[in-house]
């Protein structure tokens, strides 16, 4: 993962609007900020090892809203972040109060939708938790992150458009994410905002991206790394806008796709924090490598208090 040239970055801002920064180290902020990243949302998800206590989640859910943002300030991004039991774990019972903690976290400042939500394997229990967090998404008016599943993508689209009519949620309020050829137009005709992740071997990658686009144009799209413990790259939204400009498309088309969208998208919470944040004047981009001012020591970044 190269950092891109300084020239380059100062033309193109980039929100990244699905991306696990629990998972990435200094050095990947320090690169997204050199390629334009200037704001992030986290969403809240599995860790990879099944958690097995409700107050587990809430000591990662502090996470996502302090130190997480603190980390991502150092290096001049603004972190947001999205809460909900995610669709995996909502199979174990052991995890249901997980939903009862979720709403003093959904009234909290950075917040600013209730996912991932979804459907993984299809089950009454996932299909329960789903309807849970999107009710409560219409009651604290905040937008909906929903995880469509891996397997069996097209029917499992099709039911988690189901559970969202039966929710009565604005479909403006939701995002269908990882979505891809087989569901785009499920997603399109659905009048929901239409997600894509540029991950590597198992997703997107920024040539089917551009098609997509081509076809279906810029509205209500959105286009995320989805980067986590994974075999994954944050830089793959700045590569899906140089793709965009290679196929032809305007810097302001580019811009719409990479800033605007998920600002107009996550800006209905009512939420974001971003003064500053899309300045393009290449400041940000243009500082020394290594610890931010300040740090002690060395050490590649503050400690929070506490």
């Amino acid at each position: 993962m190269g950092v891109p040239s300084r020239k380059a970055t100062a033309t193109m801002r980039i929100f990244d609007p699905h991306i696990h920064m629990t998972s990435r180290t200094t050095a990947d902020y320090q690169a997204m900020r050199a390629a334009g990243v200037a704001a992030v949302v986290e969403p809240a998800f599995w860790l990879g090892q099944p958690r097995t206590s409700p107050e587990s989640f809430a000591d990662y859910f502090d996470g996502l809203l302090g130190w997480e943002p603190f980390r991502a300030g150092q290096y001049g991004i603004s972190h947001h972040c999205t809460i909900a039991l995610n669709p995996k774990e909502a199979n174990d019972p052991r995890l249901l109060p997980v939903l009862e903690m979720l709403p003093r976290y959904l009234a909290k400042d950075r917040v600013v939708a209730v996912g991932e939500i979804g459907f993984d394997s299809a089950t009454p229990a996932e299909e329960h938790a789903f309807a849970t967090q999107l009710a409560l998404a219409v009651e604290h008016e905040l937008p909906a992150l929903v995880h469509t599943p891996h397997r069996d993508k097209a029917g499992g689209t099709d039911r988690s458009l189901a559970v969202v009519r039966e929710s009565g949620i604005d479909p403006g309020f939701v995002v269908l994410d990882h979505l891809n050829e087989m569901t785009v137009r499920q997603a399109a005709d659905s009048g929901c905002w239409m997600g894509f992740s540029i991950y590597p071997d198992t997703k997107m990658d920024p040539d089917r991206m551009v098609r997509i686009l081509r076809e279906y144009g810029t509205e209500r799209m959105l286009v995320n790394s989805a980067a986590d413990w994974g075999h994954s790259d944050p830089l793959l939204t700045r590569a899906t806008g140089e793709a965009m400009l290679a196929a032809g498309f305007g810097a302001d088309e580019v811009d719409r796709v990479l800033w605007r969208n998920p600002v107009e998208f996550y800006g209905q919470s009512g939420r974001l924090e971003l003064e500053g944040a899309g300045d393009t004047d290449g400041t940000a981009a243009d500082a020394e490598p290594g610890p931010p001012p300040g740090s002690y020591a060395g050490n590649s970044l503050l400690r929070g208090g506490g």
